[in-house]
């Protein structure tokens, strides 16, 4: 049988063989991937809490269809959010009632709500129209470090502050 051209394995000399930088680095994709989805997966759980926190707020309870719509997204799609938030123990449901965040559910949404504010606010700060930084910030909230965040909160506290009163000018 002939040898699989795709099998670098075959094309080694012998165990004293060292990778290259390219087989290093073909070695660690798996992981940026696998790291890729579950911050993708962490991003969508973190948007559906903040809509259904959103939702609590305005009407009082979260329905399956009411976060389908606001989330664009197909009624089995928003169940199986759902069903995520509840086995990550974020949110409860009750048959034909709401949707209601549990106590860890609600300080996510207000984690998510006060990033997308502190990025919204530092794009509008540099120029970014309103409106674009609003959609803007929809995607990059959920890629902000913690020390840029603070960083980009230190920021808007030096713009906002009255002249003279800095935090790097000396008492």
């Amino acid at each position: 049988m002939p040898a699989d051209p795709l099998d670098r394995s075959a094309a080694a000399p012998g165990p004293e063989r060292a990778e290259t930088g390219a087989e290093q680095e073909t070695a660690c994709q798996p992981d940026r991937f696998n790291r890729a989805r579950a911050a993708q997966a962490a991003t969508i759980l973190e948007d559906y809490a903040e809509m259904i926190g959103d939702l609590i707020a305005e009407f009082g309870e979260a329905r399956v269809t009411d976060i389908a719509h606001r989330m664009g997204v197909t009624h089995p799609t928003a169940t199986k959010a759902v069903a995520r938030l509840r086995r990550e123990g974020l949110a409860i449901s009750r048959p034909y009632r709401g949707i209601f965040l549990t106590d860890e559910g609600e300080a996510l949404a207000g984690r998510v709500r006060a990033r997308h504010r502190t990025v919204v606010d530092l794009l509008v700060a540099v120029g970014v129209p309103a409106e674009t930084a609003e959609m803007d910030a929809e995607g990059m909230e959920h890629h902000v470090s913690r020390t840029t965040l603070r960083a980009f909160e230190d920021y808007l506290r030096q713009i906002d502050a009255p002249p003279g009163t800095e935090s790097s000018s000396q008492d």
